[in-house]
């Protein structure tokens, strides 16, 4: 006779002796997993929360600044933004020497798949160094990987120049205008931690078992390489394309959802109201406004997408997240699209780097149980 699996409980809080018991949660929907000091994400009121800063209160932030803020108080070698500038800046170039003789590896092999073999190269370490060697480098290979897939040659890193804009000068060899590089810092900074995303999730269990930082954070790439978390914004750009004028926009929308696709850039799996990213980078948009016509089209198309799919899902909150702003954004300052994992990466780095130092101070194994709902021996 088969015998009805045991209730377990199926996920703990960490530094906690609190046990969670969840059933029929799919997805770990509403699981509380770990405690964080990092950030706090508030689907239903539509609030990012980083360390004590609403994010529009970082919209103006250098991406060195939000490193620092991250990584306060969970390395002592951390002092100031300034310093952590200079730091990035010489580990580039060292990432540069490493990576010279790796390129030949990556031909035939997608953006993002390029990334995971150059980060993959680099060896496993505690110290501090190596963090900040794991943000410096995915500019620096992500540049790369995008220069050799158009037959071009790396960009020797300036070491001098800031996070953001070293990268856009190593993707287009020439120093970028100055409202390019505010939009890309922007963009670094909003998506530079999350909660606990799956890529977030994915770094601190490797983390747990004392695997290393890098094999935490290449863990963590494989993870954003999903087309459910991070493999989305390319797409925006292609519905733009499709629609392709605005006199087909409210058309070729009714025709999508009668069709029962997804409206790629609306919606997300945590925010019920308007994802603020999405806000943020539309401001950063805005200040990248030129003669193309292009962003005032997707101001467009993202009117009336909203006002269709309030019409037709009146019960499914389904408001402008983050992928669309990205799309425009990362689009505008030259990426190509096949980049955008990779860039997405360059940003989360911070989190991850984060999550992995303040999992590794907990000292313990992650180690949830699951709910066995096979046969019983007989």
């Amino acid at each position: 006779m088969n015998r009805p699996a045991p209730s377990v409980p199926v996920l703990a809080t960490q530094n906690s002796a609190k046990t969670l018991v969840a059933t029929g949660a799919p997805g770990l929907d509403d699981v509380v997993a770990a405690e964080t000091r990092l950030s706090h994400v508030d689907g239903a009121a539509g609030i990012l929360i980083v360390r004590g800063h609403h994010l529009h209160q970082m919209s103006d932030w250098r991406f060195e600044q939000v490193l620092e803020l991250l990584w306060r108080d969970l390395a002592p070698e951390v002092t100031s933004a300034g310093e952590i500038s200079a730091r990035l800046g010489r580990a580039r170039i060292r990432a540069f020497e490493i990576m010279q003789p790796l390129l030949p590896g990556i031909d035939g092999l997608t953006s993002v798949e390029a990334l995971r073999l150059l980060l993959s190269a680099l060896p496993d370490a505690e110290t501090f160094a190596h963090h900040i060697m794991a943000v410096a480098a995915v500019p620096v290979f992500a540049a790369a990987i995008a220069r050799r897939q158009k037959g071009m040659g790396p960009v020797l890193p300036d070491p001098q120049a800031g996070h953001a804009a070293d990268f856009l000068q190593m993707l287009h060899g020439a120093p970028a205008a100055a409202d390019q590089v505010r939009a890309l810092d922007t963009y670094l900074v909003t998506v530079a931690d999350h909660g606990l995303n799956a890529s977030t999730f994915a770094a601190r269990v490797i983390a747990s078992t004392k695997a290393g930082l890098f094999s935490s954070v290449v863990g963590a790439l494989c993870a954003l390489k999903g087309p459910l978390h991070g493999g989305a914004p390319g797409p925006v750009l292609d519905m733009l394309d499709a629609i392709g004028e605005e006199a087909q926009i409210k058309a070729w929308l009714a025709e999508a959802l009668d069709r029962g696709e997804r409206l790629m850039g609306f919606g997300h799996r945590i925010y019920r109201v308007r994802d603020p990213r999405a806000d943020v980078l539309k401001g950063a948009v805005g200040a990248l406004r030129d003669g193309s016509g292009r962003i005032a089209f997707a101001e467009k198309v993202e009117a009336a997408a909203l006002q269709q799919l309030k019409e037709k899902k009146p019960l499914r909150p389904l408001q402008t997240n983050v992928e669309f702003y990205t799309a425009l954004v990362l689009e505008a300052v030259g990426f190509p699209r096949d980049s955008f994992t990779n860039v997405f990466a360059a940003g989360r780095m911070a989190g991850w780097t984060a999550h992995v130092l303040e999992q590794e101070a907990t000292g313990r194994l992650i180690r949830p149980q699951s709910a066995y709902i096979g046969p019983m021996p007989v």
